[in-house]
């Protein structure tokens, strides 16, 4: 037995879904950090100034000395899965490179996130990669802790996403074969834990663990959960064939992002993914959660990233226009533009914060009319509420058909919709200085409720973008007029 390992870790995969979340627990628990990626410009304002970012590549082995040199522990969370049809060889390559430069630079300990599944000839191949790579990091003689996981929940994660665009697409899904296939998913909040729990470890053999919730479902049982979470109606048609093309209409409806690693993954869902050995709860004082707690958790944290995301990062200082149907966060759509208005940031906030009731919408005020009493006819608030004072906002009070649900002047309202909509809705404005103007990000969002909500939001985007724009430049209109009024003043 050893002592715990301490001192500087480095991070492989801080750009990506799980090392990104992991670098910052990392740095809340004040763990000496060195990132190794491609490309440092992507890290380097995302990280905390105790945070080290360096350049290097796995397949590049002269790379990685600098990046190992004086490190006690290594997470390994690279898979070139989307690097195209070669990625078996790549992910061999890399992970010998990486185990020789540990082994050179004398790390004690190597953290590797793989996959679960039984090793036979019918392993998919991407399974068998991710298990490929733990046997040559270990192989290097360095320690090396290897966890395997099945399908991770959480917002944003590859396997998660893929469902939740199937479930939130199709009121009718023609299910494959391997929608039977059982599975332990695990919330991403349980990896975390894991992951960073080997980091305190006081053996020095290497292990490798699988790790799952309680829960042993198949992947339609993940599918029927969610869509009851979200309160989707889905009726699932078994068939008793697994076939590339039927895969492939699957795949034609998610986005297009997910196509080329999507297909790879499809291929490992005939394999079951299920925990056979239970070393791990002997090992960790960890108890994942269940199926329910683990979407109920992704849908909530969905919900609190998306509200304190600045859209800004995303966007373009010039203001470029969203792509049609705008941008998506989940299962979210977002249209975000911005302006600049010359004026002071108090000045651009006020018009803001006097929107709605009388004053109106800056634009299209009697489309906004409709709007409320389209509302009014199916039962909702409409127009008539109005606003509790013409000037000020506090959160909770009545905007129209909205409801404030954040307001920090003179930098931000957010206001959430409670006219009747097939989902759920957001409007944001965030204000701050740029080079002694103001700079004003808009930013519409809306969580569509299933195929119908989907129809609503594109029946209406062409509007949608009228009176999005319209509102803006009107905002920003009044905004220079009343600063030009108080300037001459």
């Amino acid at each position: 037995m050893m002592s715990t390992i301490s001192g500087l870790t480095c991070l492989t995969g801080g750009t990506g879904y799980i090392g990104g979340r992991l670098l910052a627990l990392l740095e809340q628990r004040r763990r000496p950090v060195r990132c190794l990626t491609r490309r440092p410009e992507a890290l380097q304002d995302r990280v905390a100034s105790s945070t080290e970012v360096v350049r290097g590549d796995v397949l590049d082995r002269a790379s990685l000395s600098a990046a190992l040199d004086g490190v006690r522990n290594a997470y390994y969370l690279v898979h070139n899965m989307g690097s195209g049809e070669d990625f078996e060889q790549q992910d061999r390559d890399a992970a010998a490179n990486f185990a020789a430069a540990a082994q050179a630079c004398g790390v004690k300990r190597i953290i590797y996130l793989g996959g679960l599944g039984e090793p036979s000839p019918q392993l998919s191949a991407h399974l068998r990669s991710r298990q490929e790579v733990g046997e040559i990091l270990r192989r290097s003689g360095v320690q090396v802790i290897e966890f395997r996981a099945s399908i991770v929940i959480g917002s944003g994660s590859l396997s998660f996403e893929l469902i939740r665009a199937l479930v939130e697409r199709l009121p009718v899904m023609v299910c494959p074969k391997w929608v039977a296939t059982l599975a332990q998913p695990i919330a991403i909040e349980d990896v975390l834990e894991y992951l960073l729990a080997a980091l305190d470890q006081s053996s020095d053999e290497s292990r490798v663990f699988e790790i799952g919730g309680p829960d042993q479902v198949s992947y339609g049982d993940i599918m029927r959960e969610y869509a009851r979470q979200r309160g989707l109606l889905r009726r699932m048609i078994s068939v008793p064939v697994l076939t590339p093309y039927l895969s492939s209409l699957w795949l034609g409806l998610v986005t297009p992002v997910y196509a080329r690693t999507g297909r790879k993954l499809i291929e490992g869902l005939r394999n079951p993914t299920l925990v056979r050995d239970t070393l791990a709860l002997e090992a960790f004082a960890i108890r994942p959660r269940g199926l329910r707690d683990a979407i109920a958790r992704a849908l909530a944290n969905e919900d609190e990233e998306c509200a304190k995301t600045r859209w800004s990062d995303a966007i373009s200082s010039a203001g470029d226009p969203p792509h049609w149907g705008g941008r998506r966060f989940g299962s979210r759509i977002v249209d975000s533009r911005t302006t600049n208005v010359d004026a002071p940031v108090e000045a651009a906030f006020a018009p803001i914060q006097r929107i709605g009731g009388e004053t109106g919408w800056y634009y299209g005020n009697w489309l906004w009319r409709l709007r409320g009493l389209v509302d009014l006819l199916v039962g909702g608030v409409g127009l008539r509420r109005g606003r509790r004072n013409p000037i000020t906002l506090l959160p909770g009070d009545a905007v129209d058909f909205w409801r404030v649900e954040e307001v920090e002047p003179p930098e931000r309202l957010r206001l959430a919709a409670e006219m009747r909509l097939p989902g759920r809705a957001w409007l944001e404005f965030e204000v701050s200085e740029d080079d002694g103007d103001a700079r004003i990000q808009q930013t519409a969002t809306f969580d569509p409720l299933g195929l119908l909500g989907l129809a609503y939001w594109y029946a209406l985007y062409p509007l949608h973008q009228l009176v999005f724009a319209g509102m803006l430049r009107g905002i920003a209109r009044t905004a220079e007029k009343q600063a030009k009024e108080e300037t001459d003043r």
